[in-house]
């Protein structure tokens, strides 16, 4: 039951144990693109109107009666699973009425679109506001009622807690209990919150519990699932103490591009510290060494891949420096391996942008949501490295206990669907990845939203400059300001700038993370000025305050493109809601992170012409390179990915081979 296998899923397909390749990977992709064209959302439409038909037959009903319905719906799902369309219908128009009653919500049409896409096994893309999270919790009611495990998978403690307490009124009414893991809790916390009919939690809670329950496991790991469900079931002496989780069937996953594309770049890996003096010590001296280093002269800095390349003479010119290593680390590979260790820390990762400094400790920021991982270190000697680069003191390094990529982990699901605001240029990938169709649902207000065209410039400091000048004039119209930056640095910047402009805001980064949710829920008051790292706050709605709309809404600025354009669209999502007015605007420079590592240096001298002229094209050159920098981007981290995964894989087969897949605590 813990150790799941790949079985076939709500789609009729069974998901490949490895990624296809060559033709097979090109019929898979026709068929994932069969099923997104025939996913068509009229046809769903279609059926969201005869559910509201149906709703009559429940608004009448008392609660007792209504309640007595849903228990009826309740024993059917637990009988047959999927009892049928018919029954599927008239069960959501019963928790329509259900919902209308205990939450003051009742569901549009296009939300009954949601909950039947995530109920078939579909990636809904739906926009910013309007209403993932009561759409995931009804289809959680039809999940929940099948009596096998659902876990509704978010990306914060924050959201977990909110959803399950938002909707919790419903689920009672439908018979169901909810629980919530978060990572505050102790083993017989998590073990009763996963012990209910809807579980909320997040992907990391989520993946780390199963590792460390297939630890417990040892011997009984391999064993088939409804023979360890019996055995737990009984009370089965024969198994270990601390088994928390209960299996793996049905994932509804919120924020679906977030969860299972850009926090799956690394494998979670379950560690414990070993003591390690030598590493340590090693690592001190490789800063110093490392530190002495030209260049283009001893390396050379390949900032695309975010590799270092050696020289082929440095070993020589180390050989005598190299004495100073204790023990085993006096080798010529052990030694260039600190060097490049060293040289990587000191190249790539940069203070309040990869990490900040709290309590003498390098703790990591999540560069796509702005979040620190204060449990999170860097692998092969990288923290140490850092640490010594920092003058910090230096930790023990980590032993690997168990570890599995989230690709491999949400492809163990018999159920898997998912919703986020922006899924359409990662369709392929989700495909691919999970074979997870992408079905768009329209909006249920048309989205009036105003995109204006980048502002670009040659100097990073110009950027800055003109983003300080256009929040001032909208604060100055009484205009809300929401401004995503990719850094901690960055968001310190443009506070400077702005707070020696005598314009107050609310600065919202790694370091300053305690009130995330309040701050962006009060990002749409009248001349509130927002300064936010990334995508801090996703998942918790800006609503406008009084008078706002008629100053035109939200306006959202981003200080740089992001190697996704899905990103950008994640950002700008967060002006004009639900049919409110609301604008957006990116301001671009040719010294920008992006531009500087993905665009050849020819491209980025014929815009630098055409701006220093004022010539016409130089929006269209610009707009030209700015999607050649994303699309080059989006390949390499589509191919890290694939990595990652086909890495899992082999060491899984390998270690099984070996017969040394069992680790014991």
């Amino acid at each position: 039951m813990l150790t799941p296998t790949t079985q076939s899923r709500v789609t009729g397909l069974r998901v490949p144990d490895d990624l296809t390749k060559g033709i097979d990977a090109r019929l898979h992709g026709l068929l994932g693109k069969y099923r997104r064209r025939r996913a068509l959302p009229q046809g769903m439409m279609a059926e969201a109107e005869q559910i509201d038909r149906l709703s009559g037959r429940y608004s009448d009903l008392t609660d007792q009666a209504l309640r007595d319905r849903l228990g009826e719906f309740s024993r059917q799902f637990r009988r047959f699973h999927d009892p049928g369309q018919e029954t599927v219908h008239a069960a959501l128009a019963a928790i329509r009425e259900a919902a209308d009653r205990t939450l003051g919500l009742r569901a549009f049409p296009v939300q009954l679109v949601g909950a039947l896409a995530l109920h078939r096994g579909y990636l809904a893309e739906m926009a910013t506001g309007e209403g993932k999270t009561l759409v995931a919790g009804i289809s959680a009611v039809l999940a929940g009622w099948t009596g096998l495990p659902c876990h509704i998978v978010t990306v914060n403690d924050y959201l977990a807690e909110r959803d399950a307490k938002l909707i919790r009124p419903l689920y009672e009414w439908a018979g169901l209990n909810v629980g919530v893991v978060t990572s505050n809790l102790v083993q017989e916390q998590r073990a009763e919150a996963y012990s209910a009919d809807i579980t909320c939690t997040t992907s990391k809670e989520l993946l780390a519990d199963f590792l460390r329950d297939r630890l417990r496991l040892g011997q009984w790991q391999n064993s088939s699932r409804r023979h360890i469900r019996m055995m737990l079931q009984h009370g089965d002496r024969q198994l270990p103490h601390g088994i928390v989780m209960r299996g793996l069937h049905t994932a509804i996953i919120d924020e679906a591009d977030s969860v299972l594309i850009d926090e799956a770049v690394t494998p979670l890996i379950i560690s414990q510290q070993r003591e390690n003096e030598s590493l340590r010590e090693a690592c001190d001296i490789a800063h110093r060494l490392a530190a002495e280093l030209v260049v283009d002269v001893d390396y050379r800095i390949n900032r695309r891949y975010k590799e270092i390349e050696l020289d082929d003479g440095l070993a020589d010119k180390l050989a005598e420096a190299r004495q100073q290593l204790p023990g085993m680390w006096r080798g010529r590979d052990r030694c260039l391996e600190l060097i490049r260790q060293a040289l990587i820390g000191r190249e790539f990762f940069l203070p309040e942008k990869q990490y900040v400094i709290q309590d003498g400790k390098i703790v990591i920021v999540d560069e796509f949501t702005g979040r620190m991982m204060p449990q999170r270190t860097w692998r092969q000697g990288l923290h140490q490295a850092i640490e010594a680069k920092e003058g910090l003191a230096i930790s023990d390094p980590s032993e690997t206990l168990s570890r599995l990529s989230f690709q491999r982990f949400f492809r163990f699901f018999h159920k898997l669907s998912g919703m986020t605001g922006t899924a359409a240029e990662a369709a392929g990938e989700l495909w691919h990845m999970y074979t997870l169709p992408v079905i768009a649902i329209p909006p249920n207000r048309p989205c009036l939203r105003k995109q204006y065209p980048d502002g670009i410039f040659l100097r990073e400091d110009d950027k800055w400059q003109a983003i300080a000048a256009e929040v001032i004039e909208l604060n100055r119209r009484g205009r809300p300001v929401l401004i995503g930056t990719r850094s901690v640095r960055n968001s310190e910047r443009l506070a400077a700038q702005l707070e020696s402009r005598g314009l107050q805001f609310e600065l919202l980064n790694a370091v300053r993370h305690e009130q995330e949710a309040r701050i962006i829920e009060d990002a749409g008051r009248v001349d509130r000025v927002t300064i936010a790292t990334n995508m801090a706050g996703r998942g918790t709605d800006i609503k406008l305050g009084p008078g706002v709309t008629g100053k035109g809404g939200l306006h959202v600025i981003a200080t740089e493109r992001h190697e996704s354009g899905r990103i950008d669209r994640q950002l700008f999502g967060r002006a004009a809601r639900q049919g409110d007015p609301g604008s957006s605007r990116a301001f671009v420079s040719m010294e920008d992170e992006l531009i500087m590592r993905f665009t050849p240096a020819t491209v980025r001298r014929a815009v630098a012409a055409t701006l220093k002229r004022q010539m016409p094209a130089h929006r269209r050159l610009s707009g030209r390179a700015i999607r050649m920098a994303q699309a080059k981007a989006q390949r390499l981290a589509y191919k890290q990915r694939q990595g990652v995964l086909r890495m899992d894989t082999w060491m899984e087969d390998s270690l099984s081979f070996t017969g040394n897949a069992e680790v014991d605590v």
